[in-house]
């Protein structure tokens, strides 16, 4: 199954328009036709089957035969990720920690970070095409870059936590997760947090967690977390 997205698609919405892009692929790539079927979510949770009216290249028509609502997780996983000075690598993550399943993710720009501007048009279209990719109907929202000293500040909710490489007691995050709890996991640049960023955490009600024994890469360390919630919450 191909999945598309249309994030103007609700549950009033009978008949609609496929964007130009998205009908040469349907028509020219996929050589679809008329009385043909699609898959088209909107990121909030629906599941649309669409019939082709009219297979054009400019203006794909269709309209709604079978709307269903998948139902979300119980927890809200939120992922503060330092960008990569390697872009690349921060799609990556991007693009991974959406197949694995996240609700939101929020670039952080911190004393260590070394790199300071992203280009959110992009990094949107490859959580879109995550989505799509792993057939799930949830978008993960993606937020604009942030200063740490703004993000620590706000009021969070659920457990907190920060995973850094400084030598102190820190419990294991499979051992400190509970499933259906919302999580905040902040994972900081290849220099890692600095004292005073890890110390303003741990003032705001952020605990610090391991992710092994391993020193692992940012985005590596990102989807270590993520693939931790996700498997406690699949128990």
């Amino acid at each position: 199954m191909q999945l598309f997205y249309n994030p103007s698609l609700d549950g009033s919405v009978t008949q609609f328009v496929f964007d130009e892009e998205e009908s040469r692929h349907i028509v020219k790539v996929l050589r679809k036709k008329p009385g043909d079927r699609l898959q088209i979510t909107n990121g909030k949770g629906y599941l649309f089957t669409a019939e082709i009216l009219s297979a054009d290249m400019k203006q794909c028509r269709a309209t709604i035969v079978e709307t269903k609502k998948k139902h979300q997780k119980m927890h809200q996983l939120h992922m503060v990720v330092a960008p990569t000075k390697s872009m690349d690598r921060f799609e990556w993550f991007l693009e991974k920690v959406t197949e694995i399943g996240v609700n939101e993710i929020t670039p952080i720009i911190c004393e260590h970070s070394e790199r300071k501007v992203l280009k959110m048009p992009r990094l949107q279209k490859i959580v879109q095409g995550a989505m799509k990719q792993s057939l799930r109907t949830y978008l993960p929202r993606i937020n604009e870059p942030v200063r740490f000293e703004d993000f620590i500040k706000k009021e969070h909710q659920g457990l907190m936590f920060i995973a850094h490489c400084y030598e102190e007691e820190k419990m294991e995050l499979i051992r400190r997760v509970a499933p259906d709890k919302d999580i905040t996991i902040l994972i900081g640049p290849e220099g890692d947090f600095s004292e005073r960023e890890v110390d303003l955490a741990y003032a705001n009600g952020f605990y610090p967690v391991s992710l092994g024994d391993a020193r692992l890469r940012t985005e590596t360390a990102a989807i270590v977390a993520c693939t931790t919630v996700a498997i406690i919450n699949s128990r």
